[in-house]
């Protein structure tokens, strides 16, 4: 089950994600933070597990806003 939710995150990333992904490739959209949400979000999973990982991916998507100032933020 584990590797469905990083297929899942790799898929994104190679296509939509700003960051990673070819249809927004070039866009000034950019994630504040490195390494971007969803490579945030598949080490957490690859590290902690699906449950552990999400809730940790969710929580730095949640952060990542307007008003962050971003920055490196590893996953722990």
């Amino acid at each position: 089950m584990k590797q469905v939710f990083l297929k899942f995150i790799k898929i994104y990333q190679e296509t939509i994600s700003p960051d990673h992904g070819t249809i927004f490739a070039g866009s000034m959209l950019r994630c504040r933070f490195y390494p971007s949400c969803s490579q945030y979000t598949y080490e957490a999973i690859e590290r902690y597990g699906i449950a552990k990982g999400v809730l940790k991916g969710l929580a730095r998507i949640l952060r990542c806003n307007p008003l962050s100032k971003g920055g490196i933020n590893e996953v722990r």
